[in-house]
């Protein structure tokens, strides 16, 4: 544990992304409840014959890989609450229940390959907005339909396919057993929204479509500008880039493109949620 004078100076309201067991019984029950963590084999990746930058970049990848499933465990806690409130179906809702534990197992598997890379990069968030709230005034179930309409409908919808083909290229074990698990826990977060709004759907009227769809666009907009962000960074060879988990930036991103029209636009469209046009598509 560092001394607080170790600590980088955090511009207010940030905090570092850090992780921690509490070990013992927890653990103990944890693991009994996920045995394929530990069964992951650890300690078999290799960065040989990898750029001190393509290693540098596949930290910060992994590190971001395991902030963002922290966050989606925080959005599916938050969207488990909302079915409750709103009365969902019980099968439903039981489904859902078992979506904040799967995140964080792939919190840990995503943080354990960023240490075996050499260690988590620096990341620092601010606790208070790590997801956003439905519309100030919405009742309970638009407040599940925003939530599940962001984070499964969009998020988890649009990462699917993205982690297979990124498990598809992976060339080492480990990267493609982590992948691998992910890709299986989540079949059923990116068919979820879906799901729920095939039952929801006779209970929204045309406003509350009209609202959904400016939370998709609002949702996709912000994918569009990490994408973006995502082509200005220095490139490595594809070679590389499988070795070290990802496909590389120009497969990843064709394939998300595609993906977002295929499997996130069409579908919200055709359930009558209205899905403007992203400029970042190109028309």
């Amino acid at each position: 544990m560092a001394s607080p004078g170790d600590l980088p100076a955090l511009e207010a309201g940030l905090e570092l992304f850090e992780l921690e067991m509490v070990g013992g019984t927890a653990e103990r029950r944890y693991r009994q409840a996920r045995p394929e963590v530990e069964a992951m084999p650890w300690g078999t990746l290799s960065v040989e014959g990898c750029s001190e930058i393509g290693v540098l970049a596949a930290r910060r990848a992994w590190t971001n890989a395991a902030f963002q499933e922290f966050r989606t465990g925080a959005a599916c806690a938050a969207t488990l609450r909302a079915l409750i409130e709103a009365r969902a179906p019980l099968d439903l809702t039981a489904l859902a229940a078992r979506f904040p534990l799967d995140e964080l197992v792939h919190v840990e598997l995503c943080a354990r390959v960023a240490t075996e890379l050499g260690g988590a990069a620096e990341l620092a968030y601010d606790p208070d907005s790590i997801i956003a709230d439905p519309p100030p005034g919405s009742d309970a179930l638009m407040r599940a339909a925003h939530l599940v309409l962001a984070y499964f409908c969009v998020g988890e919808a649009l990462s699917i396919p993205l982690l297979h083909g990124t498990a598809k290229a992976a060339s080492q074990p480990l990267l493609q057993a982590v992948l691998r698990r992910i890709v299986r826990d989540e079949a059923d977060h990116g068919t979820f929204g879906w799901a729920f709004f095939d039952w929801a759907g006779p209970l929204l009227d045309d406003e509350d479509r009209a609202l959904l769809g400016q939370t998709a666009d609002r949702f996709i907009g912000g994918i569009g500008r990490t994408w973006e962000a995502l082509a200005q960074q220095e490139q490595v060879a594809e070679s590389e880039a499988h070795a070290l988990g990802w496909l590389g930036t120009g497969p990843y991103l064709a394939l998300a493109r595609r993906t977002l029209r295929q499997q996130v636009m069409a579908p919200l469209r055709g359930r009558g949620i209205p899905v403007s046009e992203p400029a970042f598509l190109g028309g």
